[in-house]
């Protein structure tokens, strides 16, 4: 009989757990949370200190039964749910289901190692109501926005839309970010270089800085035209030659956020795949006959603590391995930002000397890749600061003067082994190499080059930078944010294109009639303070309730005012011809159109695109001019109007019905291709993602036409059906978006619902789906029917 039971919310966290305790441990999973507010209603008593209604989750009632059983026969109850505030929810809310508060301990795993499990569980402690309850406060929040918005937003603009307390916000920043892009102004500038030859090589590259000694600005070709014409002839010589010694300091181990960014960065990884994958190292890997490891610390932190005894293996494992003027005399300290919560370590290595060759044949590629990426930032960021010697080469020409800079590594320090992925593409000048040159040397001119630039406007968002951007502006939690970034982009709010996001007509339209409506929600420094007030909680300072009334009684105002008084779209400026009311963006079941606010008396309804400055201009139809031929019959493509919206059609009508979405740039709505990683099975040459004609996402060989190989993306979610070992991927029809498997012909499996990579917990099914109804609005499902699992869509 087993004299304990631990309860842990993963299978396989439970398995790693349970090889390392023994048999004197009975280890359950209940597979995430087993009570949440119900699905098909509010579930909070507003009325009653916003006391809210937890029910048992469909399908845990099996879970609930078990953990009943096995806690009558054991001797104590250790609940080692994730250290975190959700983790704290789900020790709770087993506790109360057991009835049980003596013999209850908690326990909190910060890795997966029998060092890690042997020191939690020396020392248990007991529940903290504080972390509980500051979990209540974001849960009560989150459901008051999502489920009294949400509604609104399906009454006025389109049912299925979805309002979150973090993820409308996160919404506004890509909005407001695109809108900076298309009213910037760019402002021409030239760069003058001469190439120069000294007399040992390589060549140097100078740019002009001053002129008699003031900085120089080159605004047009006429202005760089003159300066050429005055250094004709002119004589250039090494006027001065400075060189600095400069330490490059080594970034500090990952935070879930700076895990997420260089995921992106490096790995080309979405951050829900990053999720995924450190969620694996930490709850165990099967290493061979070392059984199951966790192979990396707790994946949910803010903070770049590190344990003294994890510093002192990362300096002993430096010595051995690097050499000892690798290892730094103490080990490094780094700075945590303002408001972390600093309750676990940074996300680092269980154990410094398991490397990545070590665990490589253990590990899937991918798996791979990021324990490598964690492993070296570790690793890296207990190392020497890397020494650069910087060189700056003055040369003169008469009245002007021209610079050369470059940098020798002198040392290389950690970035023997690391340096931190960036966005910015370009070359840095500092990076190249100079020639040796002796003060008053004279070179000689080989060549000038003007160029022409413009100022750039702000880059759009990636997935890196929005959680930076978030991050810095202290919304939401690192743990929220591959959940936000994925709700924008599957409620259609954002698309990705070559890697960045840029909003949708549906997006701007969301998010315009919010911010009108709801300005407190969607300010970002109110939701900023709220994160503030949240945290709090968990420290004791304020009353979980004591900031919920604070929020409702503006909020609930601002409800009953946008019930009434919300616009069903956005104005435009626009005047109707017919009635001259101001037309709105409306967003129909094909997309948007411009409609007459004066409807039913006025039906008036235009189609409209945006110019490059973003502003909606109604569209002139016989203006347009389709340049694509019909990719079934080569006749001429032309734009009609239908209920919904422009769309693209065959002039061969009836005998040929191929039709096509319409984009709001006058033209077919295509996409440039997106490079990836993988390499074409047929010829090695890079696969690209393209858009179909239909708008969906499929995988084509770079070396098209020489090469014609294609294939569906795989959500890497298997086939249901029995004896197939494809997965499923998103197709796209006339009809609409459906999901087939990808050995189509040969299995003919669909669904019209998006399913979602997640078992279900009652019955075991390989994937959920996502469903709509008007009552509920989003949720997830069982597709067996026989089932009936349903679990409602949360959303910040």
């Amino acid at each position: 009989m087993a004299k304990s039971l631990l309860v842990v919310e993963s299978p396989t966290k439970a398995a790693t757990i349970k090889k390392i305790l023994g048999p004197e441990f009975d280890v359950k999973a209940t597979v995430g949370h087993i009570l949440d507010l119900p699905h098909n209603e509010l579930g909070v008593d507003v009325e009653n200190g916003f006391t809210p209604s937890y029910k048992v989750i469909s399908g845990k009632e099996k879970v609930i039964k078990e953990l009943k059983r096995a806690a009558q026969k054991a001797e104590a109850i250790y609940l080692a749910a994730d250290p975190d505030r959700e983790g704290e929810a789900i020790a709770w809310h087993i506790a109360e289901s057991l009835g049980k508060k003596d013999r209850v301990y908690r326990v909190l795993f910060h890795e997966l190692t029998r060092r890690g499990i042997g020191q939690a569980m020396e020392s248990p402690g007991m529940l903290d109501r504080k972390k509980y309850e500051s979990q209540v406060a974001r849960r009560v929040l989150d459901r008051l926005v999502g489920y009294q918005i949400s509604p609104i937003l399906w009454k006025k603009v389109r049912s299925g839309l979805s309002a979150g307390r973090v993820q409308s916000v996160a919404l506004r920043l890509i909005v407001e970010r695109e809108r900076e892009i298309q009213a910037f102004v760019p402002e021409e500038y030239w760069t003058i270089l001469a190439q120069l030859d000294a007399k040992v090589p390589p060549e140097i590259e100078a740019r002009l800085i001053k002129f008699r000694n003031k900085a120089i600005k080159v605004t047009n070709k006429e202005k760089a035209d003159e300066i050429l014409a005055s250094l004709k002839g002119v004589e250039f010589s090494v006027k001065d030659i400075s060189k600095k010694a400069q330490s490059r300091k080594p970034v500090p181990p990952f935070t879930t956020s700076t895990l997420q960014q260089e995921g992106v960065r490096k790995l080309r990884f979405t951050t829900k795949k990053t999720n995924m994958l450190a969620q694996r190292l930490y709850e165990g890997v099967e290493l061979g006959n070392e059984g199951q490891i966790g192979l990396v610390t707790y994946i949910r932190t803010d903070s770049t603590r590190l344990a003294p005894e994890a510093q002192n293996e990362a300096n002993r494992f430096i010595k051995e391995r690097y050499g000892k003027e690798y290892a730094p005399a103490k080990p490094p300290e780094y700075k945590n930002r303002k408001h972390s919560q600093d309750a676990h370590e940074a996300v680092r290595p269980t154990d410094p000397w398991r490397t990545p060759e070590d665990v490589e044949p253990f590990l899937e590629p991918d798996l791979f890749k990021l324990y490598e990426l964690i492993w070296k930032r570790f690793v890296a960021s207990q190392m020497k600061p890397a020494e650069l010697e910087m060189t700056a080469i003055d040369v003169s020409a008469g009245d002007f003067l021209f610079r050369a800079t470059g940098s020798v590594l002198r040392f290389p320090g950690f970035m023997a082994v690391y340096t931190e992925g960036t966005e910015d593409k370009t070359e840095n000048a500092a990076d190249r190499l100079l020639p040796s040159v002796e003060k008053g040397e004279k070179l000689k001119l080989k060549a000038f080059v003007p160029s022409q630039h413009f100022t750039k406007p702000p880059p759009r968002f990636s997935e890196a930078s929005l959680v930076r951007e978030l991050e810095e502006k202290g919304i939401g939690r690192p743990s929220t944010y591959a959940a936000i970034l994925s709700n924008i982009q599957d409620r259609n709010y954002a698309s990705r294109e070559k890697g960045k996001f840029r909003p949708t007509e549906l997006g701007y339209v969301v998010n315009d009639l919010l911010v009108a409506s709801f300005p407190d929600i969607m300010d970002v420094r109110f939701t900023a303070q709220m994160e503030e007030q949240l945290d709090d909680v968990e420290e004791g300072k304020i009353e979980w309730v004591q900031i919920l009334k604070s929020f409702y009684s503006p909020f609930s105002k601002e409800l009953e005012t946008a019930q009434k008084e919300m616009k069903k779209g956005v104005p435009t400026g626009i005047e109707c011809e017919k009635c001259g009311s101001e037309m709105e963006i409306r967003i129909g079941k094909a997309g948007p159109f411009l409609a007459c606010p004066g409807y039913p008396d006025c039906k008036n309804t235009k189609n409209f695109e945006r110019n490059e400055k973003g502003e909606v201009v109604v569209l002139d139809e016989e203006k347009v001019k389709i340049a694509e031929k019909c990719p079934k019959c080569g006749s001429e493509m032309t734009l009609k109007r239908g209920r919904y919206g422009a769309f693209i059609a065959c002039t061969g009508y009836p005998e040929c019905k191929t039709t096509m979405p319409y984009g709001n740039q006058g033209s077919p709505q295509t996409q440039p291709p997106e490079e990836t990683d993988e390499l074409c099975e047929k010829c090695g040459s890079k696969m690209l993602i393209k858009t179909s004609r239909f708008g969906g996402k499929f995988l084509a060989c770079s070396n098209y036409p020489t090469c014609k190989n294609a294939k569906p993306i795989g959500l890497g979610i298997p086939c249901p059906q029995d004896g197939c070992d494809g997965e499923l991927t998103e197709r796209r029809s006339k009809k609409g978006v459906f999901y087939g498997c990808t050995n189509y012909p040969k299995c003919k499996f669909a669904t019209w619902n998006k399913p979602i990579a997640e078992k279900c917990p009652q019955c075991g099914a390989p994937f959920l789906v996502e469903k709509f109804s008007k009552k509920k609005g989003p949720y997830l499902a069982c597709p067996k029917k026989e089932c009936g699992f349903t679990r409602e869509i949360a959303s910040e």
